[in-house]
C-alpha cells in the first residue's frame, strides 16, 4: 500500500474518502484513533493509503479535485 496523503484536517479526510469511495477505490485510513492517545491535539496526522495498483488513479482524482497540494510525494 502507498500513502496517498497525511492531514490533520477532518474536512479534507471526509472529502477524500468520499472521492475515493465514489470512484470505487479501496483505501485505508490510519491513525484515526490516535487523537485519544495524543489528547486531541492534532499532532499526529491521519494517513490515507491505497493499494499500489490504484495509486495513480487516486492521485489523478485528487488532483482534479484541486487537492494536489495535499498529496504525499511519490517515492
Amino acid at each position: 500500500m502507498k500513502t496517498l496523503l497525511k492531514t490533520n484536517d477532518p474536512a479534507t479526510i471526509t472529502y477524500v474518502e468520499a472521492l475515493l469511495s465514489e470512484a470505487g477505490i479501496d483505501y485505508l485510513l490510519l491513525d484515526e484513533h490516535m487523537s485519544i492517545v495524543e489528547g486531541s491535539l492534532g499532532v499526529i496526522p491521519r494517513r490515507i493509503l491505497v493499494v499500489d495498483e490504484q495509486e495513480l488513479r487516486a492521485r489523478t482524482i485528487l488532483k482534479e479535485a484541486d487537492l494536489g497540494h495535499e498529496l504525499e510525494r511519490q517515492g
